[in-house]
């Protein structure tokens, strides 16, 4: 059974910049789903109910546990004078698995037919903080993949990083996959973090293939994050306390 519902097997990697060295290379499931459209989905994929997979709207747009999904991002934009007619906007993330969520970072795509006009990087943190950066072309052209987005890092994300120094974003969206990457600058520090996967339609087999391989998705996630957070502490990476988060929701 095929859907309107795509799923990507990613691969993410982060590799570290300066002087300690560290990188990690994992796979990923992520869905990329209409926001505001409905679909047929597999029977083992849900919106806004508990199945094996499922995406809720109310684990994004808007602060963790409490968004409001995509009338967020139609506000936020809006807000940032970024409306236009027949926008189309999809959301990019890891679905609830078994009911558990935790998303590192999913990403709202707004596109202009198939131009991708705009991208929301929303940010999410083991400290219960969320953060998210808007990115666009000063004239709202289309999105590239050669299109550099920059911006400053707002939130803490690792006690092994400074909130310091910039984010360059690029984006290469297309029919039969996705590429994103994001480049943390801090003088000779930073990270490279990238997401890659091709764009197939979501079935039950797939899903049930996923689970099998990768059991417990999102805590899997999150057990994975502590790992490499050991691993750095015993390269003797610097730990940085938690520092209060921004003020505002949006950069």
């Amino acid at each position: 059974m095929t859907t309107g519902t795509e799923y990507i097997k990613g691969v993410t990697t982060h590799t570290r910049r300066g002087a300690i060295a560290h990188r990690f290379k994992y796979t990923v499931d992520y869905v990329l789903i209409d926001a505001e459209g409905t679909q047929e989905n597999p029977s083992f994929f849900s919106r806004n109910r508990f199945n094996l997979m499922s995406v809720y709207d109310q684990d994004h747009g808007g602060p963790l546990k409490a968004g409001t999904g995509a009338k967020w991002v139609r506000d936020i934009l809006a807000a940032h004078g970024l409306t236009r007619p027949h926008l189309r906007i999809l959301l990019l993330t890891q679905p609830r698995v078994l009911g558990y969520i935790f998303n590192p970072v999913s990403f709202w795509l707004v596109l202009e037919g198939t131009d991708l006009i705009a991208a929301i990087a929303e940010v999410s943190t083991p400290f219960g903080d969320r953060h998210s950066y808007l990115c666009h072309q000063p004239d709202l052209s289309p999105i590239t993949a050669d299109t550099r987005i920059t911006m400053p890092k707002a939130l803490h994300v690792s006690p092994f990083q400074e909130v310091a120094g910039t984010y360059e974003f690029s984006f290469d969206i297309r029919a039969e996959k996705i590429s994103i990457r994001i480049l943390h600058r801090n003088g000779d520090e930073g990270v490279v973090a990238c997401l890659a996967g091709p764009r197939v339609p979501m079935t039950n087999a797939r899903l049930i293939n996923a689970s099998l391989r990768r059991p417990l998705g999102a805590l899997r996630t999150m057990i994975l994050i502590h790992w490499q957070a050991l691993r750095l502490k015993l390269k003797g990476a610097k730990y940085r306390t938690r520092p209060a988060p921004p003020t505002t929701e949006v950069t």
